[in-house]
């Protein structure tokens, strides 16, 4: 074995506890993610609300946590009294952000009892494109407030006589971006961001609110934006939000691999602002980060541009994930839990068909894409407290990133379950890594698993006729010996070690 790698971890050195909602996922009213996605009334599993069972266990396997909803781009422009009271009565209304057209046969109701089938909860979004702190106010009452006034009687008219009691609430979306419906300035954001936080919180106190961050890294305005919002909304938000895809149009596997070290440096960029607003009000209030969009984005780009407008659920950014992707999207959940001290909600974007672990046809089956592993077993496995990794590790050059380590690691120790959990991704293509482990303030251990997701084609895909062609193995070669592992870990691989404590 020519090149290895190590690390150390201390239980007494920790970065933070992981909050279960950096898990989280994304359904919006987009291409097949609903309509063809998680409800299919003719489908030969649908349940009686024509919610697909077979996709409802897929989700569940990933033990997905809180899921945003509706939007995304769509809710700049949504009016959701559209989406409650008899379907039959409802409008269908042109859907402007993806030019399709919109039935609203599932709206917020509907969301919320698939919600409970799949146990998890919603982050629901409000529309400050088109509207305002009124329309904010009227669907708080409707979903949360108990009686006796308009909006919550009409939940309950509708068949909904307890509160949805929704917690969490997201103050538009992405309102720094041109394509947006209702695009604002950060003053103009800032001040209709403040404004529907004081009126959502007089409806209902308890919830917790998270204010728009930058589009992504490469907005002109970044980090300027997330200043002068979290300036005019810091006393009336508790998160600012954090977007980003990544991709590789040009075929560059070790260049794509090290993207994730962008990722790690945006979440500190947004820290730091947040912290610097914090400073400058004398706050003793901290602002942590909702990463509520995130994934690789990148190879259905071509295929939208094809697509005719104004239809009802059309194929819309299907991208079909490879090998590669998986490795990425692995790296990107362990920059978030490298700031699980900060980053403490987060959503792959999205849930199913669209950019997607779950991808359904038609009428047909649904399966995993290779990205549904590491996103399962970090769901699974990566609850607990974040400890600080220690590293050692050869690195390499890449186009955009130097000093790139071969090694991506972090650790997470769930003192319930007596157990500790490593994550490790290899970045090089073509040798594996030795890696040791010395996890010498836990005293003796001993291996449950080594879970490998490896493959020799970096292209390799699941599909509808090939769903299992790339799916982890637990044959991988981990050893312990008292409170040192050793492993070898595949060139191009994804790693998920486990270890029982005493």
């Amino acid at each position: 074995m020519s090149i290895k790698a190590t690390m150390i971890v201390d239980k007494d050195f920790k970065i933070g506890e992981v909050d279960k909602r950096i898990y989280g996922s994304f359904i919006e009213h987009l291409g097949r993610a609903v309509y063809g996605g998680i409800y299919e009334k003719d489908h030969s599993t649908a349940d009686a609300q024509g919610f697909r069972g077979d996709v409802l266990e897929l989700v569940k396997g990933l033990d997905v946590p809180i899921v945003r909803y509706p939007g995304g781009n769509f809710v700049s422009g949504y009016n959701w009294e559209d989406g409650v009271g008899p379907v039959e009565q409802r409008p269908s209304r042109l859907e402007l952000a993806w030019r399709t057209i919109e039935p609203n046969w599932v709206g917020l109701n509907e969301f919320m009892d698939w919600c409970k089938k799949a146990n998890t909860e919603a982050m629901m979004a409000v529309n400050l494109g088109t509207r305002g702190p009124a329309e904010a106010r009227d669907l708080i009452e409707y979903a949360n407030h108990p009686s006796g006034t308009l909006f919550s009687d009409l939940r309950r008219k509708h068949g909904y006589e307890q509160p949805h009691a929704i917690k969490t609430w997201c103050l538009g979306n992405e309102m720094d971006g041109p394509w947006q419906i209702g695009a604002k300035t950060a003053v103009e954001y800032g001040r209709i961001a403040n404004e529907t936080a004081k009126v959502m919180r007089l409806v209902d106190p308890t919830i917790e609110l998270v204010a728009c961050g930058s589009s992504s890294l490469q907005m002109p305005t970044f980090p300027e934006w997330e200043a002068t919002v979290l300036d005019l909304t810091y006393d009336n938000v508790d998160f600012i939000s954090l977007h980003q895809y990544y991709g590789n149009p040009s075929n560059d596997s070790a260049n794509f691999l090290a993207l994730s070290l962008g990722m790690d440096s945006f979440i500190n960029t947004v820290i730091s602002t947040a912290d610097y607003v914090q400073a400058k009000k004398r706050s003793k209030k901290k602002i942590n980060l909702s990463f509520d969009e995130w994934n690789v984005w990148f190879h259905s780009h071509a295929a939208d541009r094809k697509l005719d407008p104004w239809q009802i659920a059309p194929p819309q950014l299907e991208d079909i994930y490879n090998h590669e992707d998986a490795l990425v999207v692995g790296c990107m959940l362990i920059s978030l839990l490298k700031r699980a001290d900060r980053v403490k909600m987060a959503c792959i974007a999205q849930l199913v068909n669209v950019i997607a672990p779950i991808m359904t046809a038609n009428g047909g089956a649904a399966w995993k894409q290779t990205i549904y592993y590491p996103y399962m077993h970090a769901s699974l496995f990566g609850r607990g407290t974040a400890l600080v990794p220690l590293i050692q590790s050869p690195k390499y050059d890449a186009k955009d990133y130097t000093d790139v380590p071969y090694l991506e690691s972090v650790a997470v120790h769930n003192e319930e379950t007596g157990e500790v959990t490593i994550f490790a991704v290899n970045r090089n293509l073509e040798e594996s890594l030795g890696f040791e482990v010395d996890l010498r303030s836990f005293g003796g251990c001993s291996l449950i698993e080594h879970i490998v997701l490896e493959n020799d084609d970096l292209k390799a895909a699941n599909t509808l006729e090939a769903p299992d062609r790339v799916k982890p193995h637990t044959n991988g070669s981990a050893r312990v010996d008292g409170s040192k592992i050793e492993a070898s870990l595949p060139k191009a691989s994804w790693n998920v070690i486990r270890v029982k404590l005493g």
